[in-house]
């Protein structure tokens, strides 16, 4: 099977894998520890904040260690959020977030807060006058993602937080999908807070951060003892904070490259496809995406066309977290993409690992799919 679901999750990278090694065999110790296997995992652990610092440009100790990107999410706006309440009770998302951003505002709406979620336009972008119109006095937070999951539209993300600090509002952007793929750079961005995932770069599931800016404050939403200043609290995951930050060093180090790497493969992914199937829609923004993405729709198709292709073909036909689901995507909703497109949707993603030749037998097992539907 040719794996093309690196939007899903990432294998994790060779180079990872031989950093971690050590920690799930002699290197055991428990970072509190005071005696010397303690010391070794407390140097692992530092060592690591510090390489994911350098990635996204920030201090180490602007660094929290998670369990994962929806932990990040989580901890960045109920952790936030629970010191305005009220009269700071409103928040501003889009509508075409990660469920991890949604379903947390959902929670927050059922206690007492307010939130507005931003339509996009038909390539997935927010519009800034939307955002501007929609700040009030009660704004205490504007969550908006760095690039989307599902069609990789890559949103403005700088000019959102200027707008928000104009304002004195807190800015946070999951940027899970983004990290590895294209620079993300928190003082350029100038975000507040900032969420990465590990699984999404080539590290173990599992495993996460949350960037906090210095000054900016969050309440606690799980209690325990007082790792990670207390906001994830619980004996620290050495192995995959070890690998997250081995991984974060190899992203800085291959970006260009990488970064070129699935570009072309994803292009020639599409230029093959649009030769076998003319009538075939690009969804999201033609240029502004992440460079690995390629959301397209086969018209006039149905789910035994998607069930065909994943037999051979490992892609998604939405966000991972959906693909149990036959039901339309709510980005495609927010796109208003057509419905004689909506079945037909899938979402292919390259990665690092991706060949020219698996992009060639990809073609070729679309090709023989095609002929059948």
């Amino acid at each position: 099977m040719i794996y093309l679901d690196y939007n899903a999750t990432t294998p994790i990278d060779p180079e990872v894998r031989k950093a971690m090694l050590p920690y799930l065999r002699e290197k055991f110790g428990n970072p509190s520890s005071s005696h010397l296997f303690g010391i070794d995992a407390k140097r692992a652990l530092e060592k690591a904040r510090s390489q994911v610092a350098a990635l996204i440009n920030c201090q180490p100790e602007e660094i929290i260690f998670t369990s994962g990107g929806t932990e990040s999410n989580n901890l960045a706006l109920r952790g936030y959020a629970a010191k305005f309440n009220p009269p700071k009770s409103h928040i501003i998302t889009s509508q075409i977030e990660h469920p991890a951003i949604l379903e947390v505002c959902k929670y927050l709406e059922k206690k007492g807060f307010f939130v507005t979620y931003l339509p996009v336009n038909q390539f997935g972008e927010i519009n800034l006058s939307d955002l501007k119109r929609e700040i009030r006095a009660e704004t205490s937070l504007i969550s908006i993602m760095h690039s989307n999951n599902e069609i990789g539209t890559l949103q403005p993300i700088k000019e959102a937080s200027a707008i928000a600090h104009k304002n004195g509002i807190c800015f946070h952007s999951d940027a899970a999908q983004s990290i590895s793929k294209v620079p993300v750079n928190v003082a350029d961005l100038g975000v507040d807070l900032l969420s990465i995932a590990g699984h999404k770069l080539y590290a173990p599931k599992g495993i996460g951060a949350l960037f906090i800016k210095q000054g900016t404050k969050l309440d606690k939403i799980i209690f325990g003892a007082e790792q990670e200043k207390g906001l994830s609290p619980g004996t620290e995951n050495i192995v995959g904070i070890v690998g997250l930050g081995k991984a974060c060093e190899i992203a800085k180090r291959d970006l260009k490259l990488s970064s070129k790497k699935m570009r072309s493969t994803r292009d020639k992914l599409f230029k093959n496809l649009h030769k076998i199937a003319p009538d075939l829609h690009l969804n999201g923004h033609p240029i502004k995406r992440l460079p690995n993405t390629l959301n397209v729709s086969f018209p006039d198709k149905d789910e035994f066309f998607q069930y065909s292709l994943f037999s051979e073909i490992a892609c998604s036909a939405g966000a991972a977290c959906h693909s149990d689901e036959v039901s339309v995507s709510h980005v495609l909703q927010a796109i208003d993409l057509h419905e004689k497109y909506q079945e037909g949707t899938i979402r292919f993603s390259t990665g690092k690992f991706t060949t020219e030749e698996e992009i060639k037998e990809a073609k070729k097992i679309i090709n023989n799919i095609l002929q059948n539907f």
